[in-house]
């Protein structure tokens, strides 16, 4: 063997391992970022789905995308608490997951599903007593324009 032949081999191996401790903290920073995204989804969907439980109408619209709640007021000529009342949602006993994708969520409660986006404030249900339609989009009862 001659000198230096084997830091030679030493310099990818150390360079090949470098990358892979980098990619391991992109993954688990990655991971770590998501969950919480996950987390705050999920309790997005419930506090909105505890307000419609409670017929706290007026907290229920505070969960409510900023073009979501307008669509809702525009639409039913009324305010967002009595508009939302009109809408007679379906109420989820409890929240049964959630799907996060980037800045958008799914959030399954009972036999509907919300779908969220992720803004400055948190969370905010874009549309709500959304049911799946077979080979066609969701049919939600309360969306934006």
């Amino acid at each position: 063997m001659t000198p230096g032949a084997g830091s030679h081999d030493a310099a990818p191996r150390a360079a090949g391992a470098l990358a892979l401790a980098g990619l391991l903290a992109v993954l688990l920073t990655g991971c770590g970022a998501s969950a919480t995204r996950v987390d705050g989804a999920r309790d997005a969907g419930r506090a909105f789905e505890q307000a419609l439980a409670s017929r706290d109408y007026r907290a229920a619209c505070g969960l409510l995308a900023p073009e979501t709640r307008a669509a809702l007021q525009e639409d039913e000529k009324q305010a967002c608490a009595k508009a939302l009342e009109g809408e007679d949602l379906p109420v989820a006993g409890a929240v049964n997951g959630a799907e996060v994708y980037g800045r958008q969520a799914l959030v399954h409660a009972g036999g509907e599903t919300l779908f969220l986006s992720q803004f400055t404030g948190g969370w905010r249900v874009v549309a709500a007593g959304c049911t799946p339609q077979e080979d066609k989009p969701y049919q939600c009862a309360v969306k934006g324009g």
